[in-house]
Formats: C-alpha cells, sequence, structure tokens
C-alpha cells in the first residue's frame, strides 16, 4: 500500500479488550474498505466486534472519520488522508 495514508484509531472502552486493551490504533489505509482489510488482518477479534460475518459494519456500530459518521460521507469507500482519525462507537442503550 504505497499511497496509504497512516490512520488513528480511537478504540473506546467497550472495545479494548477485542485489541489487547490499546486506547488508540495505526493503521495504513487508503479507505475505510482498506482500514477494516487491515483490521481484520492485525486485531481480528476487534475486526469480528465491528464487522459481521459477511464483513458489513455491525448494525449497532457507528464509524467516525473525524467527526462526520461514515454514512453522511461515501461510506466504506471514504477516502482517507493522513493526520485522519477513525472512532468506532458502539451504540449505547439502557434506561
Amino acid at each position: 500500500m504505497a499511497d496509504a495514508a497512516t490512520i488513528k484509531i480511537i478504540v473506546p472502552s467497550a472495545l479494548r479488550d477485542f485489541c489487547g486493551c490499546a486506547a488508540e490504533l495505526s493503521v495504513a489505509a487508503p479507505d475505510l474498505r482498506a482500514l477494516l482489510a487491515e483490521l481484520e488482518r492485525g486485531h481480528h477479534a476487534f475486526y469480528r466486534s465491528v464487522c459481521d460475518e459477511t464483513g458489513a459494519v455491525r448494525r449497532h456500530v457507528n464509524v467516525f472519520v473525524n467527526s462526520s459518521h461514515m454514512r453522511d460521507l461515501t461510506g466504506l469507500d471514504t477516502p482517507l488522508a493522513s493526520g485522519d482519525v477513525v472512532t468506532f462507537l458502539p451504540a449505547v442503550s439502557g434506561g
């Protein structure tokens, strides 16, 4: 991935057990789809907590690139640039 940007991934506390308790990860990827592929290779348990068996982001997980939700951008085809921050945020419910 010669043209891949290094992206910082913020890992919320609810998902840290799936990536060795890391609060942040760094991945080189040109877009969100490639970022997920890198996570599948390097942090499989974290990837499985974010994506289902078809590779789609789970319905209860929100994905933000900087401060924008991926659904407001171009979904998994959203391009990434050096310095971008991706956050995976599971929905929280209760009462």
